[in-house]
Formats: structure tokens, C-alpha cells, sequence
């Protein structure tokens, strides 16, 4: 057998195998390999981000978690309070690590707290279901902000939509998230609220570190954003917000900012 024939054995086994399938189970694979390959990059710029945290640190940066005895946090401005929730099956569902449930019109349903490891679960769910998702649908009391930047590249990069419904929560780095997504759309009763981050160090007592820390993550926060197509100014309200309140946004300022791309009709 010739050298000639030896090359074309494998393409032509290739090629065969391509035939033989729909082409949804080729775009299949190449969305995974896609997904890999983001997943791939996203942990190693993480990686480099994490160099610069002490070794006696928690090696993933986190937002605020909502206090334990309520699942949102007051408005930092009058007349904007946040939702009052008062139901304890849904407060719980707020305080609990996010789950991810596909539902009709290719919706998934991101219920739930940002915590350290959920990119990695949120990866591993649109590698699964990623074929099928049109729109994430987001109701989160933020967290891990680490995670909320890789979840948020990874809707970017799959090219998924955002949504906030009537009535739902998205604080602290959940709005990251939100600004992911190529059409953002947030119902007018929709919560969404940031304020400034810190890092675990500062609770434990070392405010100085966990400054330093915090800065470096608002910039990569900030340098998201405007990647996004974000007005700045998001972030420089995170900035001014202490981290026990949250800066709420209205509709409007919701579009003027350019974090959401459209504000859903009523009735």
C-alpha cells in the first residue's frame, strides 16, 4: 500500500463517520469542543488572577452572600427596597447553592447562589444541554464573583440570552452574569442590584489584603463589563454601594447603562 494511501485511510474513515450522522450531532461535538476550549482558557487567566491572592486566602474571590436571616439586602437608595421576601420556600431557594433546570422555549432556569464550584456545574450543564438552551433565566442572590465571571463568559460564548422575570432577584454578581448575555432582558419588576465586592480575608480581619484583593477583582469586573458593551458606570455604582446594602437599578437605568439590552412588556 502506497504512503498516499495510508493518509487518505483515515479521512476517509473520518469523513465517513461524519456522513453517517446528522448534522446536529457534528454541530454537537463541535459545540463541546468549543465549550472545552473556553473552559480551558477561562481556568487558566483565573489561574494567573488567583496568583495574586495570599496562600491563607480563600483561593476564589466571593460577592456578598445575602445575610443568613433575610435573602436580600436593603436599597442603599430611597424608594428602591429590593423585593420583600417573605415566603420561606423561596427565600430558601435564594440561599441555597444555584441549580440549573431546562424547561420550555429553551429556557434555563438558574435558581440559586453564585458559590465557588458553580461554573464548574454550570459548565458541565450546557455541555449536556447547550444544544437545546436559548435563554438563561436568572434568579440569584450573586456570590463567588470568580464564578460569576466564568459563567458569564461561557453564556458569551455560546451565544445565549439573559433574562430577569417579573419578581425575581439578581444582586450583587449576579448582574455579571446578566451581562453576558447578547440580548438581556429584565422585566420592570425585576430586583437588580450590585455594591462593592470584598475578598475573604477582609472578613477574617486583614483589611488590607482583602482590599487589595477586592481592587484587583473590580477591575477584571469593570474590564468585563466594557467587553460587554456595558456602560462603566455599573461598576462605579458597586463601588460607592457598601457591601451590606445594594445599588437597586430602575428600568430605565437599566437601558441607559446598556445592562439590559430591552425591558419586557407588561400584561
Amino acid at each position: 500500500m502506497s504512503e498516499n494511501a495510508h493518509i487518505r485511510e483515515p479521512e476517509g474513515r473520518i469523513r465517513r463517520w461524519l456522513n453517517s450522522r446528522p448534522d446536529e450531532h457534528v454541530l454537537l461535538w463541535s459545540f463541546r469542543g468549543l465549550l472545552v476550549a473556553t473552559f480551558v482558557v477561562l481556568g487558566l487567566d483565573l489561574a494567573d488572577l488567583q496568583k495574586q491572592i495570599p496562600a491563607d486566602t480563600d483561593p476564589v474571590f466571593p460577592g456578598l452572600m445575602a445575610p443568613d436571616d433575610v435573602p436580600y439586602l436593603p436599597s442603599i437608595r430611597e424608594g428602591r427596597t429590593g423585593p420583600v421576601v417573605t415566603d420561606p420556600e423561596t427565600a430558601a431557594t435564594l440561599r441555597n447553592p444555584a441549580t440549573f433546570e431546562l424547561v420550555d422555549g429553551g429556557k434555563l432556569l438558574f435558581d440559586g447562589a453564585i458559590e465557588p464550584g458553580s461554573a464548574r456545574r454550570f459548565a458541565e450543564e450546557i455541555e449536556k444541554r447547550g444544544g437545546y438552551i436559548d435563554t438563561v433565566v436568572l434568579n440569584s442572590p450573586g456570590g463567588s464573583v470568580a464564578d460569576a465571571l466564568v459563567i458569564a463568559t461561557l453564556i458569551r460564548e455560546a451565544g445565549f440570552n439573559t433574562e430577569i422575570g417579573p419578581g425575581s432577584y439578581c444582586a450583587s454578581s449576579c448582574p455579571l452574569v446578566f451581562a453576558g448575555g447578547r440580548e438581556r432582558v429584565a422585566a420592570p419588576t425585576a430586583s437588580i442590584g450590585v455594591h462593592r465586592v470584598f475578598a475573604a480575608d477582609e472578613a477574617a480581619g486583614t483589611p488590607a489584603s482583602g482590599m487589595d484583593n477586592a481592587q484587583a477583582v473590580s477591575a477584571e469586573c469593570q474590564r468585563f463589563l466594557m467587553e460587554m458593551g456595558v456602560d462603566p458606570r455599573v461598576w462605579i455604582h458597586a463601588m460607592e454601594t457598601p457591601k451590606d446594602e445594594l445599588f437597586y437599578f430602575t428600568p430605565d437605568e437599566l437601558i441607559d447603562l446598556k445592562l439590559a439590552t430591552r425591558i419586557a412588556k407588561t400584561g
